[in-house]
């Protein structure tokens, strides 16, 4: 018998927010490199929703600061509702991306699962970049560079009020790690709401087992935790497939051990796979590599424990 609920695969194919297309090709990605095949072999139940239905990226440029927002909007809808569906009926949703600016739709319905559960919501972010930009700090407007900012109540009133209440998040609720890639507006906001980030500097410093007991500090049997997994946060070196590589992430070894101990909380309970981009990978090395780690946050480990 599994410890875990049943999980829900929910396909989100777009790359609304993205500044490169192509990990709209993610969710089937994921699924050629056998991710439910994996974690059915791990005993656990698993049932594939296929993917949402959303509106055509127009490729267009910025209006008012925002790529795309109206589409970006409905995605995020869409998402939202799916993952709270999945949550209502007693299941872990796993959200294939698509973009990361789906993480406002996937962590809007969490959080609002949480409050209604009366359990208190941890996120792991786990990603090159912060995601914590408004349309004032970038010159781009790509939202997938805002989703935390948005979940914390900064941005463009329909996703800071996607599900209704604002801020769906609190700063103090997320923790993110990995972080080697922050824009200079960025860092100011980012240190003006009090943002919890284990960047790879700190964690050169210190160490990855370290930085990881930090950021699981206070867990405990009430916890929800919510890991957002942008594969951008594996070093490129690794894991080639992703629109925007940054240099100098977690190798092979330290993203394991990231995965592991996220695993030993015992508290996983949705889970985001974000920004694969087939386009740019090597015969679906990021793919598979991505389904090997998401096995370890369901128990699978590199080490002989019992």
């Amino acid at each position: 018998m599994s410890l875990h609920p049943p999980i829900a695969l929910v396909g989100a194919p777009t790359d609304i927010g993205a500044g490169h297309r192509g990990a709209s090709m993610g969710p089937e990605a994921l699924r050629v490199a056998g991710l439910a095949e994996a974690l059915r072999d791990r005993g656990l139940e698993v049932v594939d929703t296929g993917n949402l239905a959303g509106p055509v990226n127009p490729w267009l440029p910025p209006t008012d600061g925002y790529r795309h927002l109206e589409q970006v909007v409905a995605w995020n809808r869409l998402v939202m509702d799916a993952m709270y569906e999945q949550l209502a009926q007693g299941r872990l949703p796993i959200l294939l991306g698509g973009d990361h600016c789906l993480g406002v739709g996937s962590i809007t319905a969490v959080a609002r699962w949480c409050r209604e559960q009366g359990k208190t919501l941890r996120v792991l972010w786990l990603d090159a970049h912060a995601d914590f930009n408004t349309s004032d700090v970038t010159p781009t407007g790509n939202t997938h560079g805002m989703p935390v900012a948005c979940l914390c109540g900064v941005g463009p009133q329909p996703l800071t009020h996607l599900g209704g209440a604002s801020p769906a998040l609190l700063p103090s609720q997320i923790r993110q790690v990995g972080i080697r890639s922050v824009d200079q507006g960025e860092k100011r906001l980012i240190q003006e709401y009090g943002l919890d980030v284990y960047d790879m500097r700190y964690i050169d410093e210190i160490g990855m087992k370290r930085a990881m007991e930090e950021a699981l500090e206070g867990i405990d049997a009430n916890t929800h935790v919510h890991v957002s997994f942008d594969v951008d946060f594996l070093d490129p070196a690794i894991a080639p497939g992703v629109g925007t590589t940054v240099p100098g992430g977690p190798n092979y070894r330290e993203a394991q051990l990231v995965m592991e101990m996220i695993a030993d909380t015992g508290r996983v309970g949705s889970i985001d796979i974000v920004e694969l981009n087939p386009a740019f990978d090597d015969h679906n090395r990021t793919g598979l590599l991505a389904v090997d780690l998401v096995e370890s946050l369901f128990g699978k480990s590199t080490l002989m424990r019992t």
